[in-house]
């Protein structure tokens, strides 16, 4: 749809607060921004309820409780807002941070918000006591129906901060960010209530209020600096939106009247004698261990074991759907993340028309009018045996909204006769859809609570499970300057761990038989004003090419290995080209497909860990190991070794340029310059090679890595990635004819590179290929972190050599131009390195 014809259908939707406005004089007017009154309008419509304390309800669309919306739209709110906060705390503040969600209407956004963040636990009060689990704390929520909350974490430290075995171990100290997520800020009481009661009992220094909206008066602003003066806090709040809501005197009685007069008509109306069709029941197979939300505390630790959990329950979903075409997910009251991701997890699985809301126990009147927000509603019993009793619940905007099946989400504990009663939820949905579906998710107790607690009705208790011994991956921007959706690195932070020695230190360690070459990093390399400036022509010159050879390498894996493959990075050359195959997937097929980086070391193997931890999260055949370049094959070689002892993951890489033949996956078998290649951590997400040293990785710990937050400002990783993506679309019809080739042709490897690699050792007296860094990509990291002998390059090699010739110009080291070479250039390290193989400048200088 052209933007014209976007704001010429906008124009014609009636906005959904216009019948409230009309009638009781309430305006929404927006921040004093440009569009700032139709953004507020887009996010929120308006309702009335029966309240003595507020006649009006501001309805969102993007919450997903009383309005249908896409589960990706919901959960990509919540997350951007976590986003911004982890932006707002910063690295090392974040991952300290603890996120605090409100029941019913915010247990979802809160849980997205925490997952934005990125490594916080989640915590959502609760309107419902678990016996055995004793409080640890409470609020009131001066304005709603229902005051009281409840904080009921599984681990009482988790709002202190020192948490204990079943929190994220990020959390040293009692003085944790809290951060607290509501949908809307309006008066403030409800924080105001919940942080005075909270910092009586767990004093810290920071809080964070996140909202969808803040929606205070001019008057209601300064009481929040106010406040944080009282308790000497700082207190931020981070809103998607902001304005006000006006309204006229005597809004709540002639709120009252309306409510009066329409409630019995629409009530009327929408009476429908309910369905006798029977349900279908879907086996979730949920994880064991892992809570169905944050009444108790969502971990890390859960959310790992969540994710790759989450399309096979999708797809057991969607097996049950028949020929449904328009299906709602249907969550339940405060179980609003489970059903929320279920949702997005169908989204990316089938091309069916997907929408999520949750049922509520807040009574609103229905009006069907296109400029009211609650055009229908079904009541039905509470089926949770509730501790305050029996009453009505609601479901809003699902009558007459043309779902051809309703998938409806509870808690084992909401598993009741009173669900299925004649009266029930699902005998009330069954009158508005062909197909009503029942998931139940294992509801959480916390394994004590349930030793203390009396016996009674059977109910589903959560086998307690100490966590994973391997920690969930890192990602950015807490671990490389990539986004955190594009790679997870399993890999640990060595950031703070001195690591580099001088690179002759290291070269005659090495060498000797002294040193592992993983054991320490070279000193990272700083390009000169004239490095960075041949960098960015050979990326504006090559990007289109390297456009081509992702997509080539990735439409071949996707034809030929998975339907939906794990593309896995060899850190760190390998993890540059899995991000743009990541994103070529996603821009060419909508596909997005999980990406991980680990380290493989020569003579040491892979990362056994992280190849545990993939086989626990992923099926291994789906695994695809990724890699920049082929050079002789000695990585190939390794891998191929080191994954004989772990079954049903393929060794073979897929990798931008195969030159040296040692790959049937590979996006091009040409030798040239592979921008990726020209530098280090400041193309590759400023992260170091990866380190494997015994003091420093137990056999239980995944190999390590730093993290170069210094070099930010020289930092081009994003931008070579956003280079090489916008030329995508101009290469789709070369990919596709090459992928066509190739499928068809015979891709067996030659091994010709490595042949190469033994004449040349052998022709120039060093003996051993490890010194023989065939390819321009290893000539490069030979000038950048190794002491260099010569450069053989090929005789009228090109541009593709500019970046060596200046490096090997920097640092002293001949170029010989060679007749016959199989690649474009090889780096030759020195065969006999002592400390007096430099001259007095300290540059490599020729063997005699």
């Amino acid at each position: 749809m052209s933007e014209r014809a976007a704001r010429k259908e906008t124009a014609n939707v009636v906005w959904s607060g216009s019948w409230v406005a009309e009638r009781l004089g309430v305006e929404l007017v927006g921040d004093g921004k440009p569009d700032g009154d139709r953004e507020l309008r887009e996010l929120l419509g308006l309702a009335l309820r029966r309240n003595p304390k507020r006649a009006h309800l501001l309805v969102s669309n993007v919450l997903g409780k009383h309005v249908p919306q896409k589960p990706s739209v919901v959960y990509g709110v919540g997350f951007e807002l976590g986003r911004r906060v982890h932006e707002l705390l910063g690295d090392a503040e974040a991952r300290r941070a603890v996120v605090l969600g409100y029941a019913e209407t915010a247990t979802g956004l809160g849980h997205a918000v925490a997952d934005g963040l990125g490594v916080a636990p989640y915590l959502h009060s609760t309107r419902r006591p678990v016996e055995g689990v004793e409080r640890a704390g409470g609020f009131e929520e001066s304005h709603s129906h229902a005051t009281s909350h409840l904080l009921l974490p599984e681990d009482p430290n988790l709002l202190v901060g020192e948490c204990g075995p079943t929190v994220a171990d990020v959390h040293a100290d009692a003085d944790a960010p809290l951060v607290l997520v509501d949908d809307e800020f309006s008066t403030g009481n409800t924080v105001l209530n919940t942080i005075r009661a909270l910092h009586e009992r767990y004093p810290r220094s920071r809080y964070v209020v996140v909202a969808l909206v803040d929606m205070r008066s001019p008057a209601d602003h300064g009481r929040l600096t106010e406040f944080a003066a009282e308790i000497g806090a700082r207190v931020d709040l981070v809103a998607r939106s902001s304005g006000t809501v006006t309204l006229p005197e005597g809004v709540l009685e002639k709120g009252r009247a309306l409510v009066a007069a329409h409630e019995g008509a629409a009530t009327a109306e929408a009476a429908v004698e309910p369905g006798r069709r029977p349900f279908t029941r879907v086996d979730l197979q949920w994880p064991a261990g892992v809570p169905d939300g944050g009444r108790h505390g969502f971990t890390p630790a859960h959310r790992a074991a969540l994710e790759p959990a989450l399309p096979a329950m999708a797809a057991r979903i969607a097996a049950s759907l028949g020929d449904a075409r328009r299906v709602l997910i249907l969550g339940f009251e405060e179980l609003m993340y489970a059903p929320l991701r279920l949702g997005t997890a169908l989204e990316d699985h089938t091309d069916v028309e997907v929408r999520y809301s949750t049922t509520t126990r807040s009574p609103v009147l229905a009006v069907d009018d296109p400029g009211y927000a609650i055009r229908s509603r079904l009541v039905f019993p509470a089926h949770d045996n509730p501790a305050d009793g029996p009453g009505d619940r609601y479901a809003y905007n699902v009558a007459g909204a043309g779902f051809d099946a309703v998938v409806v989400t509870v808690d084992s504990t909401a598993d009741t006769p009173e669900l299925h009663s004649p009266e029930g939820l699902l005998a009330q949905l069954a009158a508005h859809t062909d197909h009503v579906l029942l998931a139940v998710v294992p509801s959480y107790v916390p394994s004590y609570a349930a030793s203390r607690a009396p016996s009674g009705p059977p109910s589903y208790v959560s086998e307690r499970q100490e966590p994973p011994m391997l920690p969930e991956p890192l990602r950015g921007p807490a671990f490389s300057s990539y986004a955190p959706d594009e790679v997870g690195w399993l890999l640990q932070d060595l950031s703070d761990t001195e690591l580099e020695a001088p690179t002759e230190e290291r070269e005659e360690a090495i060498q000797s038989g002294g040193a592992h070459y993983a054991e320490s990093l070279p000193v990272e390399y700083q390009p000169s004003a004239q490095y960075q400036s041949l960098f960015k022509a050979a990326l504006d010159l090559s990007a289109a090419r390297v456009a081509r050879a992702v997509g080539t390498v990735t439409e071949t894996v996707l034809a030929e290995r998975a339907p939906r493959p794990v593309l896995v990075s060899l850190a760190r050359a390998g993890t540059p080209v899995g991000v743009l195959m990541r994103r070529w997937a996603r821009h060419r097929h909508g596909l997005d497909l999980p990406h991980y980086a680990v380290s493989i070391v020569r003579g040491r193997g892979i990362d056994a860990n992280a190849l545990r931890w993939l086989a626990a999260h992923h099926d291994p055949a789906d695994v695809v190991f990724v890699d920049g370049w082929t050079g002789k094959g000695a990585i190939t070689r390794e891998l191929s070794a080191a994954l004989a002892e772990f079954d049903g993951f393929n060794p073979e890489i897929a990798v931008l340029a195969d030159p040296g033949g040692c790959v049937r996956t590979y996006g091009t078998r040409e030798d040239f310059l592979i921008p990726s290649a020209c530098l280090n951590s400041t193309v590759s997400g400023l992260i170091s090679r990866t380190v494997l040293r015994s003091d420093l990785v137990g056999p239980d710990d995944f190999h390590g890595a730093k993290f170069y937050r210094e070099l930010a400002d020289a930092d081009v990783s994003g931008h070579f990635l956003d280079t090489v993506a916008d030329r995508f679309d101009e290469v789709v019809d070369a990919v596709d004819a090459e992928v066509k080739e190739l499928l068809a042709a015979d891709r067996a490897p030659t091994w010709e590179g490595w042949a190469a690699v033994e004449r040349i050792s052998e022709e120039y007296g060093i003996h051993d290929v490890n010194l023989v860094k065939p390819g321009v990509g290893e000539t490069t990291r030979v000038l950048l972190r190794r002491v260099p002998w010569k450069i053989l390059a090929n005789r009228g090699a090109g541009a593709d050599l500019e970046h060596i010739r200046l490096l090997a110009e920097q640092r002293g080291v001949p170029v010989e131009e060679v007749d016959e070479l199989p690649y474009t250039c090889v780096g030759l390290i020195h065969p006999k390195y002592t400390r007096g193989a430099t001259g007095a400048d300290g540059k490599a200088v020729e063997s005699q």
